[in-house]
């Protein structure tokens, strides 16, 4: 089965490396540090084959040019941003399949946080890297796109198995803890959550990766489409109105 070795990056990134066993391909998801990724490849006994970019932002693709440099590696992005990807090799779009050994990955567009956000979900492996688009208790800040645009991406991770676990890129699981319940106090999934992950920060462990059926309970960002939580927030029946408010409220919390 797929090896993954996560560790921290920059400020408050993860760097991500999956292995798989089998054919010896190692991928490196996502670039926030070129040096750090090469150190921790290495220290594995591991060569990066290829990198698998999300989307196109500096502590996401930064350090693509430098590990293409050292190790000869493909790098994969999304084909709605490839003017943008330094040094793609391979444009991917949602519904495209890859392969990491003989395991099949699937390309899911996850638009609204960059136009082009794309995820990676490894179903053999129950595994799901989603880069910026989802978080755990929250969602990435909706730069290029909108809100129903970033509903619909939302929805598409929703709909994977609930037992896949997600690999996300930053630490923010506290703040966004704190955040969701200002909007949903009385959810007791999301309380015994948010008591879960102050007592893991307390302590200097991760709060990555996640599962998606814990986010589908707690996180108010999957959950615009919950009737109590419309009528919360004042739009009935509208999960994007639902959501925009949410993301509203959450940028100037």
């Amino acid at each position: 089965m797929i090896e993954i070795h996560q560790f921290p990056c920059l400020k408050d990134n993860y760097g991500f490396l999956a292995h798989d066993p089998e054919s010896g391909t190692t991928v490196a998801i996502d670039t926030p540090d070129g040096e750090k990724y090469l150190i921790e490849a290495s220290n594995r006994g591991w060569t990066i084959d290829e990198i698998w970019n999300t989307h196109w932002h500096p502590d996401h693709a930064g350090g693509n040019e430098l590990i293409k440099k050292e190790t000869g590696c493909r790098i994969l992005g999304p084909a709605g941003e490839a003017e943008k990807i330094p040094g793609i090799d391979q444009d991917l779009s949602g519904g495209d399949e890859i392969g990491l050994g003989d395991m099949k990955v699937n390309i899911i567009d996850v638009p609204g946080h960059t136009l082009g956000h794309i995820a990676y979900h490894i179903p053999s492996a129950k595994t799901a890297f989603v880069g910026d688009a989802l978080f755990a208790l929250g969602c990435g800040r909706v730069f290029e796109g909108d809100a129903d645009m970033m509903w619909k991406s939302l929805s598409r991770l929703k709909a994977l198995p609930a037992d896949t676990t997600i690999y996300c890129a930053h630490e923010y699981t506290q703040a966004n803890a704190r955040f969701a319940l200002s909007v949903d106090p009385d959810n007791p999934a999301l309380t015994a959550y948010a008591k879960e992950v102050e007592a893991k920060r307390s302590r200097g462990d991760w709060t990555v990766p996640t599962v998606l059926s814990r986010e589908l309970e707690a996180n108010p960002f999957l959950r615009a489409d919950d009737a109590d939580l419309q009528a919360a927030m004042g739009h009935a029946g509208d999960p994007v109105a639902t959501f925009a408010e949410i993301r509203a409220r959450k940028d100037s919390f």
